[in-house]
């Protein structure tokens, strides 16, 4: 039987988001769509080269993880894990996260043809995708996402808190919705390599880590985030979150020796 409570979870989320949204610094500007020959490559080509470059990429690394404790400490807890990790950071991240496989793990992706790969990538890995971000349907995949983990008791979520467009490093309200409505606690997570390329042309300067690197997974401090909160609590733990995370990748990069004098946070505009 749906939760009574889910009539209204959309206008809430809506309103903290949109909130939250006119705090921190403008997204980038919208990117003309694709042809339909690029279009079909991300949708079915991109997918299956990704998946198989993380795979063959995995099988060399040398992984290392820090503060995992954190993160068992909330499944021991019985509560929903729901992991928040900047964008750029992805990549390295999906193995690990996707990787509980005795529960469902739920992931956002944008509607946007990019989208379209990271979501068939995603599911390959899998997780189970809602589509949506920042830009587009936001506030109503953060309603889906809501609706599923309720409905699957002991299943797990994750975010890109800095959405899908950007900026880099500026964390936006949905993940402090999701953890409200579904009693999850944040467990930010990051990573790093000691070798790898940064796409220094995207918004999110997306690392790849090269063969055989260390990569570093860090776990953050849990954030927790209580039932009711009001508009300056609320934007105090979106604050709060923002700044762990920025701390947490340096830290990670400082542990993997990555060299990066671009600051994780975007300058603002």
């Amino acid at each position: 039987m749906p939760d009574p409570r889910s009539a209204t979870v959309g206008e809430d989320l809506t309103t903290a988001m949109e909130g939250a949204a006119t705090r921190v610094a403008p997204a980038a500007k919208t990117r003309r769509p694709p042809g339909w020959i690029k279009r079909a490559l991300l949708r079915y080509v991109a997918p299956e080269l990704a998946f198989g470059l993380i795979s063959l990429l995995r099988l060399s690394w040398r992984m290392r993880e820090t503060g995992r404790a954190n993160f068992e400490s909330v499944l021991a807890s019985g509560r929903t894990p729901v992991f928040g990790f900047l964008h750029g950071r992805t990549f390295l991240l999906l193995n690990t996260i996707a990787g509980q496989r005795d529960r469902r793990q739920f992931a956002m992706c944008s509607t946007s043809a990019d989208g379209d790969a990271m979501a068939r990538l995603e599911q390959r890995l899998g997780f189970d995708v809602i589509r949506g971000s920042s830009g587009r349907g936001g506030p109503q995949a953060i309603v889906d996402m809501v609706r599923a983990v309720r409905e699957n008791p002991g299943s797990g979520a994750g975010l890109a808190v800095d959405g899908s467009r950007g900026p880099r490093g500026y964390v936006q309200g949905g993940i402090i919705a999701l953890a409200q409505r579904t009693r999850g606690i944040v467990i930010p997570v990051t990573a790093s390599a000691s070798a790898g390329w940064i796409f220094r042309k995207s918004w999110d300067r997306t690392l790849i880590p090269k063969p055989f690197a260390r990569i570093e997974v860090v776990f953050g401090e849990l954030l927790h985030v209580p039932a009711q909160l009001t508009a300056p609590e609320f934007e105090r733990l979106r604050a709060e979150l923002e700044d762990r995370l920025v701390a947490l990748q340096a830290h990670a990069d400082e542990l993997s020796g990555l060299a990066d004098s671009v600051p994780v946070r975007a300058p603002r505009i």
